[in-house]
C-alpha cells in the first residue's frame, strides 16, 4: 500500500514539474515576441485609439 501511494504521489509531482516547464517555455516565447514586435503592436494600438477618438 505504501509503495503505490508513493508512486502516485511521485507521478503527480512529475506532472506538476512538466506543467511548470511548459508554462516557462510559453512565457519565454511570449516575451521574445513582445520584444521583437513591440513597436509594431504599439503602433497598431495607437492607430486604433486615434481612430476611436
Amino acid at each position: 500500500m505504501g509503495r503505490a501511494w508513493r508512486r502516485a504521489s511521485s507521478q503527480r509531482g512529475q506532472g506538476m514539474v512538466e506543467y511548470a516547464l511548459i508554462l516557462v517555455l510559453v512565457s519565454i516565447v511570449v516575451i521574445v515576441i513582445l520584444l521583437t514586435m513591440g513597436n509594431q503592436i504599439q503602433n497598431v494600438f495607437s492607430n486604433v485609439v486615434a481612430a476611436l477618438g
